[in-house]
């Protein structure tokens, strides 16, 4: 009983006002938290709307099934390419027009990267990404039945990918060495060089396309890893995503958050 009352304690569906800050957060405050948190909570409903419109126009069981294991190999791929190319991108917060985009995507979470309520993407921006790649792809192999069944896949990925990010901030040792093995290499991306790791839990694509490295040893430390090259410089010269901020860029984290030298130089 008094483990309901703490899980419930510590949902989204009845704090309100409050953040989240995974750094000092449990297990058990994750789950609460994750399980009724909109966001995800919206994915869940998609996915089976999805899963019912594919069944709605399936035509050949097989055939609306095959989208789903290619959903999956592509998933990593394009995450990997918008992390690095338009997440990381500078070109986004040099424009009045995306600045504010950029700033909610991806920059506040690099400025601080144990707030749950930035390390999830926007439903408005994530639920048209989603569907532009993967619903003509799913199309193509079996019409309406295989892009509905493309975007609940990809829709169940993001669902996984967006917890094993929360576990990545988490202030929790995980008892599996995979957990602790990604967990590592995405420490190394938000604490020692962002221009690497770009993956979450496959990091394939960094390995194949030379962005993957394992200890802080293998590289020096960017000047760039809080604040993605958005620089004070820059931003006297591109002030829409600081007029946003109202304050300056941070190019350091609070040091009560930083990992220690000793978990930094732990080769994953």
């Amino acid at each position: 009983m008094n483990k309901i009352k703490t899980f419930l304690q510590h949902t989204t569906l009845l704090r309100k006002g409050r953040s989240y800050d995974l750094g000092k957060m449990n297990l058990v405050q994750l789950w609460a938290a994750y399980l009724t948190y909109p966001t995800i909570l919206l994915y869940f409903a998609l996915i089976i709307l999805s899963a019912c419109l594919s069944i709605r126009y399936m035509t050949n069981f097989w055939l609306s099934v095959i989208p789903v294991p290619i959903v999956v190999l592509i998933y990593p791929i394009a995450w990997f390419l918008i992390h690095k190319y338009i997440l990381h991108g500078r070109l986004f917060y040099r424009n009045p027009f995306t600045a504010s985009l950029w700033k909610r995507v991806h920059f506040d979470h690099h400025q601080d990267p144990h707030l749950l309520e930035v390390l999830f993407g926007s439903p408005f921006n994530t639920i048209p990404t989603m569907a532009v790649i993967t619903m003509p792809i799913g199309g193509l192999i079996a019409g309406w039945s295989g892009a509905w069944a493309a975007l609940a896949t990809a829709l169940v990925m993001t669902c996984i990918y967006e917890f094993f990010h929360c576990i990545q901030h988490l202030a929790y040792k995980p008892r599996s060495n995979w957990v602790i093995y990604i967990k590592q290499l995405h420490v190394l991306h938000h604490f020692h060089d962002e221009d690497g790791n770009y993956g979450i839990t496959n990091y394939l694509p960094d390995r194949i396309l030379g962005t993957f490295y394992r200890s802080a040893k293998d590289r020096p430390k960017s000047p760039y890893v809080f604040n993605l090259g958005y620089t004070l410089e820059e931003a006297k010269l591109y002030p829409w995503v600081m007029r946003k901020t109202g304050a300056p860029p941070r190019d350091k984290p609070d040091p009560a958050r930083t990992p220690s030298k000793e978990e930094m130089s732990k080769r994953a």
